[in-house]
């Protein structure tokens, strides 16, 4: 039975990963809406950190924070490319060098991307 506090909507879940992973300190956050291209998932949320520790925080803060659970993890042990799949949104957490290596962007060019950008906080 599917926990009445999951989220339904793979925009508003992958908002909500997108933000996640910057409350870690994520780098290059991307989102590419998917939905349009493929018929796998609707939504990946692209990230890099430079550290093996700092990419499975990511990872765990976003597992954590999600009332969603992943149907599929994979890359906990390496901490190089760690995937969390939440079925119509997969998170892709990167060391950057990894990153640059494989380039997922390049592949869904012909999706629309969309930048993601911690917020500052304004003070008065």
């Amino acid at each position: 039975m599917p926990n009445p506090t999951d989220i339904n909507d793979s925009k508003q879940l992958a908002g909500l990963i997108a933000e996640l992973a910057l409350s870690k300190k994520a780098d290059d956050v991307l989102s590419i809406d998917l939905s349009e291209v493929s018929s796998s998932t609707n939504y990946f949320i692209i990230c890099s950190a430079e550290t093996g520790l700092q990419v499975k925080a990511i990872a765990n803060a976003v597992r954590k924070g999600t009332p969603n659970k992943p149907w599929h993890i994979e890359g906990m042990e390496n901490e190089n490319w760690i995937l969390l799949d939440y079925v119509d949104v997969v998170l892709h957490v990167f060391k950057t060098k990894i990153r640059e290596y494989y380039n997922l962007e390049k592949l869904w060019a012909d999706a629309p991307v969309t930048e993601i950008k911690d917020e500052p906080e304004r003070t008065n």
